[in-house]
């Protein structure tokens, strides 16, 4: 893994009580892809994912994450986000072992049009396994996220909500997206299904988390964080281990705190500068040369092993 550069920075101000320097000591940024294997909540990265390494990292559950696809957006920063994005379903569909579903972490569309969550939900539904979604921003930009829903809501809860099992690890899925000043936000009736749902459980139980916008604090000015994160995550103390993932700021981040592990991954639209690159006071997409595009895009590929209660993070880009 790669130091944070001279112009990767992270927030002065943490609200789990990090302070800057330490921030930096669990962050870990990445531009290539990287195998990471978290058991019992602690993080060993390889330096290499070829294929090899991963076919060694068999596992009996293994499910996709794409995000940020952006559907409706035009600019330099990429002129054909629909061609990037059925680049990467091609790239899912092509996997040599189906996953047992496939997540999308937000922002499916880029003004949540009626023609652009058609649009991608006509690509979704060329991948071959179950799809899972949740909203981003992008996603209720007018209506509180009620077009979305109409689309992709069916067996959710609340704003969009849920959570399932699959072999043996319990997933949910939270909205933070809605109801937002300048950090994301769950919400005291989306707090209670969290605390209920996970009351049930096992303290072993194996827990992944998807959202849209970090349950850790990246970058307050930019909205990298959400503002209710702690009292979701409080839930959490008692679980042996704890994975949750995020899109929202289209690039790799990983963070180790306690017994949770967070993993933010690329979108399939375009990068984003790092927190506060050259003063930026906003996260505007970044314009890269034609050649780099595709490696600052990817999906990423999670798998689970019961028998070592090990989960496996491969980042590949769609270069």
């Amino acid at each position: 893994m790669r130091e944070p550069t001279s112009n990767q920075t992270a927030p002065d101000h943490d609200p789990t009580g990090l302070s800057r320097r330490r921030f930096l000591s669990h962050m870990a940024w990445a531009g290539t892809a990287t195998l990471f294997t978290a058991s019992g909540g602690l993080l060993t990265a390889c330096r290499t994912s070829s294929p090899a390494t991963r076919k060694a990292a068999t596992s009996d559950l293994s499910f996709v994450q794409i995000s940020d696809t952006h559907i409706g957006f035009q600019g330099p920063a990429n002129p054909d986000v629909s061609a990037t994005t059925m680049a990467a379903i091609a790239q899912i569909n092509a996997l040599p072992t189906a996953p047992a579903f496939i997540v999308h972490t937000g922002d499916l569309t880029h003004t949540s049009t009626p023609d652009q969550f058609d649009t991608i939900r006509q690509m979704l539904a060329t991948l071959k396994s179950r799809v899972i979604t949740i909203p981003g921003e992008h996603d209720s930009t007018d209506d509180d996220g009620q077009r979305y829903r109409s689309v992709f809501g069916q067996g959710t809860q609340g704003d969009g909500w849920s959570s399932f099992d699959v072999n043996g690890v319990h997933f949910l899925a939270l909205v933070n997206t809605l109801h937002i000043d300048t950090l994301g936000h769950l919400g005291d009736a989306q707090l209670a299904f969290v605390k209920a749902d996970l009351a049930k459980l096992s303290s072993d139980t194996p827990l992944v988390i998807f959202s849209h916008i970090p349950l850790f604090a990246i970058y307050e000015k930019w909205g990298w964080g959400t503002d209710d994160a702690l009292q979701a995550l409080s839930h959490t103390k008692r679980f042996a281990s704890v994975t949750a993932i995020n899109g929202h700021v289209h690039q790799l981040m990983t963070k180790v705190e306690g017994n949770v592990t967070f993993y933010a991954g690329r979108g399939t639209a375009y990068p984003l500068p790092a927190p506060g690159a050259d003063g930026a006071p906003a996260a505007k997409p970044l314009t890269v040369p034609d050649d780099q595009l595709h490696d600052a895009l990817g999906i990423r590929t999670v798998g689970y092993i019961s028998a070592t209660s090990r989960t496996t993070i491969n980042d590949e880009t769609l270069a």
